[in-house]
């Protein structure tokens, strides 16, 4: 098993390795045009994370296209990083374990770190040799639909579920729908009855990076966000929330932690369901 979480330093000594798979998957999908570190992939989360037929995330058989051509074989160290502190990377992660690919870390601090501490980059695109990658079933338990999104909000204050809302104050307020500039939304604003405001950004480091273990047990034990009891992670469309996924699980060691990806646009476009302001 593979470090879920390794730094930059890390990264750059093993840019030569062939059994790593450097992946970059970015809010702003040009960035990777600019610049990269070198022998990265680029990955379009718009139109090849997500399914372009229905609304959903890519198919197992899309991952395995995906992955192949990327030069990514079934036992291959894949390390995803990108921009707005690894949202999308996060993401990417995320799906990778969901469709049982365990080889996968995250590079701390991301795109920023990288260009911040001024380590290679090149806009050359790799030249990578296909694979025959087979990805393995969805699994469940790392993804949270609606049906248990809802039954957690009918069961809000029961203690049964534990929901944790990872957008800014003002979304969880039901002030704003979505962050400026940000087209997908939903019809109504607000959170999910019963859950929990702990934005993503209260767990990195002005670097971009996580902070220590220490300060993140606080940060969610005092917000009353313990492990041992269902957890299902929110936020608009699944990115922030992938991150604070790969918080409660890979670095607090959280055992029963799910993304909830349809998150916010999903749910606050649903007929008939509790609305909390």
């Amino acid at each position: 098993m593979v470090d879920k979480l390794v730094t930059a330093d890390w990264v750059q000594e093993h840019l030569n390795d062939s059994n790593v798979r450097l992946i970059e998957v970015d809010v702003d999908t040009e960035a990777y045009k600019e610049s990269h570190a070198p022998g990265a992939v680029a990955w379009n989360w718009t139109t090849e994370l997500q399914d372009q037929n229905n609304r959903d995330i890519i198919s197992r058989v899309g991952l395995d296209k995906l992955m192949s051509d990327a030069g990514v074989s079934n036992d291959s160290h894949v390390v995803v990083y990108g921009d707005n502190n690894n949202w999308f990377a996060a993401y990417a992660l995320w799906l990778l374990e969901l469709y049982g690919h365990e080889n996968v870390s995250l590079m701390d601090g991301g795109r920023v770190k990288w260009l911040a501490d001024g380590r290679p980059t090149t806009s050359d695109v790799p030249s990578v040799t296909a694979t025959s990658y087979r990805a393995k079933d969805a699994n469940p338990a790392l993804r949270a639909q609606r049906e248990e999104v809802l039954k957690a909000a009918t069961a809000a204050g029961s203690g049964d579920f534990q929901l944790v809302d990872v957008r800014s104050p003002a979304e969880f307020k039901g002030e704003i729908i979505a962050p400026p500039g940000m087209t997908e939304t939903a019809q109504r604003a607000g959170h999910i009855p019963g859950a929990k405001n702990i934005p993503w950004a209260r767990a990195v480091n002005e670097d971009g990076t996580f902070k220590s273990v220490d300060d993140l047990r606080a940060l969610y034990g005092e917000a009353g966000v313990a492990d041992g009891e269902p957890t299902i992670a929110y936020c608009r469309i699944g990115e922030r929330s992938s991150h604070t996924w790969f918080v409660l699980k890979h670095i607090l060691g959280y055992e029963n932690v799910k993304n909830y990806d349809g998150s916010w646009t999903e749910y606050g476009s649903l007929i008939g369901v509790p609305v909390e302001k």
